[in-house]
């Protein structure tokens, strides 16, 4: 709304206007006929009238309350969202996580401390707060649609799942730019270049990894073999500005492969091998982990029932000690068969099957009996098939000794063992 002052004519379809704005400064435009439809008149009124939409007003007002929220309410996403964190979550979210800007980081408690929850709590924060606004979260695809419920019904955030469909009806050309909550499946991603080119093309505010030891490398000699998995993790690092690694065994008792997943949140930091002595280990200020003998409740009292092994002796009946010693005397013979197999892929294939016979053996009578009869039902099938194989070779010999066989023979043939009919034909060459 504006006070015209005065007006000057160009021609008969254009003039120029001088009007006045709301602070009293004074501005001119040019307007044509073709304007006139977008030109109302309003009457003047009281500058403090009071006279606007009441219910617009409010609603405005409380879009700003609740934009601002936070600021009021440092936990706002713990009283939003349709879960009730435990001490050690909210301790994770709001005092190790939030403070750091950017985020790179590896939350690594153990099994059952409710590391999704955390991450829910996370990125509903980061959203409320607008320190983000796309969110990708990277799963195993037995997760991906878990995730999706999850971050639904606990946080009240639609996550799209990524699928190669998006890939063929993007508007855009780019799937990854098109949604800004999506969850996507890490081998999906780490096998397709052409997928892992648009996403290098898109960028974003979270990058969740789930599962994320999968992203592993390792060294042989000086030489690093990377994954295509740790490929994309890398890759994953390079096009977000926060980095969230979540996965319950971030070490495997390597420290140098330790030190090449953490590369993926500080390249610089843990750049070359791991030499002990040479390199110190502190991941402190990247790295969240709690055992379940720290895990408390509000009360005070453990969360998890505290572990107590011990070995419990018993006696076996007869008959199990006679098929405990069997299938013992059995798998040590086997094992010694193993042993002198040239292939030692082979021969780590054949240790592993018969290991899981002693598993067996020790889970279950009914479990020991099911695993020897399909191991027997095997047997049998290879047993067949290398009968059927000498007789093939057995008839394949004839037939190179002679110049061919008459009718009747491959009719007889045909009639005995079509496979063995069959199996002299891709030998000889098809004659009929």
């Amino acid at each position: 709304m504006v006070r015209i002052v005065t007006t000057e004519p160009v021609d008969p379809d254009a003039l120029t206007v001088y009007y006045k704005i709301a602070d009293g400064g004074l501005r001119e435009r040019m307007l044509f006929r073709t304007d006139e439809a977008k030109l109302s008149l309003a009457e003047s009124g009281r500058p403090w009238a009071f006279d606007a939409p009441g219910d617009e007003f409010k609603l405005a007002a409380e879009a700003c309350r609740i934009n601002l929220a936070y600021l009021f309410d440092p936990m706002m996403a713990v009283h939003t969202s349709n879960v009730e964190p435990l001490p050690h979550q909210i301790t994770a979210v709001y005092e190790s996580m939030l403070p750091r800007q950017p985020l790179r980081f590896v939350l690594a408690d153990d099994p059952g401390a409710g590391k999704t929850i955390m991450a829910g709590l996370f990125i509903r924060e980061l959203l409320m707060r607008a320190d983000a606004r796309r969110v990708l979260i990277v799963a195993p695809g037995s997760l991906v649609e878990q995730w999706q419920d999850e971050m639904f019904e606990k946080f009240g955030l639609s996550f799209s799942l990524f699928s190669r469909e998006q890939v063929e009806q993007s508007k855009s050309g780019n799937p990854f730019d098109d949604h800004d909550l999506l969850v996507a499946c890490v081998d999906q991603l780490a096998r397709a270049e052409d997928l892992q080119e648009k996403l290098r093309l898109s960028r974003w505010d979270l990058v969740v990894v789930d599962e994320a030891h999968k992203l592993s490398a390792s060294y042989f000699g000086n030489k690093v073999n990377k994954t295509k998995r740790f490929q994309l993790g890398e890759l994953l690092g390079s096009i977000t500005r926060h980095f969230l690694l979540m996965t319950a065994t971030p070490h495997n008792g390597k420290e140098e492969d330790f030190q090449l997943f953490m590369s993926l949140l500080d390249a610089d930091r843990f750049y070359g091998k791991f030499r002990d002595g040479a390199h110190k280990v502190d991941v402190s200020d990247l790295m969240h982990r709690m055992v379940k003998e720290e895990l408390l409740k509000f009360d005070g009292t453990p969360l998890f029932p505290e572990r107590r092994a011990y070995t419990v002796n018993y006696k076996l009946s007869d008959p199990k000690a006679a098929l405990y010693q069997a299938v013992t005397e059995y798998v040590k013979e086997q094992f010694n068969k193993a042993d002198q197999l040239a292939d030692n892929a082979r021969k780590g294939n054949v240790g592993f099957a018969l290991a899981s016979l002693q598993r067996r053996l020790a889970s279950s009578p009914e479990a020991i009996y099911q695993s020897l009869k399909r191991h027997r039902n095997k047997l049998k099938r290879r047993v067949e098939e290398e009968k059927l194989r000498q007789r093939g070779q057995s008839l394949a010999e004839t037939l190179n000794g002679n110049n061919g066989l008459p009718d009747d023979v491959w009719e007889a043939a045909d009639a005995l063992s079509p496979a063995v009919a069959r199996r002299l034909r891709e030998l000889r060459g098809s004659r009929r």
